[in-house]
């Protein structure tokens, strides 16, 4: 036993290759679970729990939904749209990341080589030390994450079957784009646009397409969108929490090693994220004169979203900037100018994912042209000399608003072709009736079995006239009611 364990160590084993560092390897692949916890459970019990009961479980079957779609699809065809051989300079060829002997090589990106304008080689092909089943696992996980995040704006009136018709097209035809243009060698990834881990092709790309789908789909019923009220707040902390934890694979994975940028991307993540939630809850205090549980998770949020462009390449006092400002410019445009704003209002975009990920993604992306460090670029980026304005590279920060205006453009379009295709064949919203009730119209079930097993509530069973009540014949007072010591005032 004990030398058929030595052996599984041996450096030459099949198992084993010359090339695979293990400590990276180890490090991708609970990188991936942590990105994975991020929306499984994670989004699924935020969006459980933010929203009324009546679509509690809608909106976690929506989250579920995506993310089980999102990696058959993935590995069917989208992975190498987005990280594979170039077919259009935005596009991969697509093909199947299925076999044995594609996924047991060394992990390759292939367009990633970039050249000097003379042709010779400025920055080899990014070759991770670890086979590419890791990297497609890893890489997978930012997709179904970025649909569950678009699902956020259509939450509690969206058709369900036409969100399991959505899922698979826009990720085909949008997702893909945004990631080979800027991850897998794509013309924005050459041309030296910085988007770390997400803040263009995840936060930027899930804000304007929720907000586009939000427009197409409609809105809710007049009473759910006037006072729609989570079920269960602390259920809410826990989702957001394993979010805020998650995303220390989210950004420290994005080096592919455990190297120096995965440890400075990590501290620069928490620290915009705790500064971002302190600001907003000091501007609910100093607005509305009580902290919000609900502001302080947004507040969270923001900050995360904020930093993902530039976590990696800026200094943790540029962090500390990035969430004062995730914390303040997300809030006033969702608590100040939404309200001032007659188109805005017209959306009815249910959990702010336009706000919350739009505004702090392109934010971050801005920011990270004017404080991307020149030390912490040269270690992770392909074009060499890389700098933000604020140490005299003013030419980034021109590149990263056009990199934001084509994910903005890119995003808008195609998540609207999608959404009138789908049309054509299935309702995009739900009928009134089914909006009326909710989860127990959509699915058949309901997320609380409060009354027995899991029967409704009906007062002439439960209440207590029923004579099998225990508290049926206690003494009843006028417009008063005892209940095993609540006291009911009628």
């Amino acid at each position: 036993m004990d030398n058929l364990s030595s052996m599984a160590y041996q450096e030459r084993l099949p198992a084993v290759p010359e090339w695979l560092n293990k400590g990276d390897n180890a490090w991708q692949m609970t990188a991936s679970t942590l990105v994975g916890l991020q929306s499984m459970p994670g989004l699924v019990i935020l969006y459980a729990s933010i929203v009324k009961k009546k679509w509690a479980v809608n909106s976690a079957f929506m989250a579920l939904y995506a993310f089980a779609a999102v990696l058959i699809c993935w590995v069917l065809l989208c992975y190498r749209i987005a990280f594979g051989d170039e077919l259009l300079p935005f596009w991969g060829k697509g093909a199947p990341a299925l076999g044995q002997k594609y996924l047991t090589g060394r992990a390759a990106v292939p367009e990633s080589t970039h050249y000097y304008a003379n042709g010779t080689v400025e920055t080899k092909m990014n070759e991770p030390f670890f086979p590419m089943a890791t990297l497609v696992y890893f890489q997978f996980t930012f997709a179904a994450i970025t649909t569950i995040l678009l699902a956020g704006s259509v939450l509690g009136r969206m058709n369900i079957k036409a969100w399991m018709a959505f899922v698979p097209l826009w990720l085909t035809f949008c997702y893909t784009v945004g990631a080979y243009s800027l991850w897998g060698g794509g013309f924005l990834y050459h041309w030296g646009v910085i988007d770390y881990s997400g803040g263009y092709v995840i936060h930027l790309a899930s804000g304007i397409s929720g907000f586009t789908a939000a427009y197409w789909v409609g809105p809710r019923l007049k009473a759910d969108r006037e006072r729609y009220v989570p079920n269960n707040i602390l259920l809410m902390l826990a989702g957001a929490g394993l979010v805020w934890m998650g995303w220390s694979g989210f950004n420290g994975g994005a080096p592919y090693a455990a190297n120096v940028v995965s440890s400075v991307a990590i501290l620069n993540t928490n620290v915009s994220a705790a500064t971002s939630l302190l600001v907003w809850t000091c501007l609910d205090v100093f607005y509305f004169g009580k902290p919000s549980v609900i502001g302080a998770v947004q507040g969270m949020i923001t900050g995360l979203a904020c930093i993902t462009p530039g976590a990696g390449v800026v200094q943790p006092w540029a962090a500390i900037v990035y969430g004062m400002l995730s914390g303040s410019v997300p809030w006033y445009s969702m608590m100040i100018l939404h309200k001032k704003s007659t188109l805005l209002q017209k959306v009815d975009d249910t959990l702010a994912v336009f706000y919350t990920h739009a505004v702090a993604g392109i934010l971050g992306g801005l920011l990270t042209g004017l404080f991307a460090e020149p030390t912490l670029c040269s270690m992770i980026l392909p074009v060499t000399n890389t700098k933000g304005a604020f140490y005299g590279g003013g030419m980034l920060f021109v590149k990263q608003l056009v990199a934001a205006l084509f994910v903005i453009g890119w995003n808008f379009i195609s998540t609207t072709v999608i959404l009138l295709l789908i049309k054509i064949v299935i309702p995009l919203r739900m009928p009134d009736e089914h909006l009326v009730i909710g989860d127990d119209a959509v699915h058949g079930e309901e997320a609380y079995a409060l009354w027995g097993d899991g029967e409704k509530y009906d007062s002439a069973k439960h209440g207590w006239h029923n004579p099998s009540h225990p508290d049926h014949d206690l003494p009843q007072t006028t417009g008063l009611f005892s209940a095993r010591g609540v006291t009911i005032d009628l």
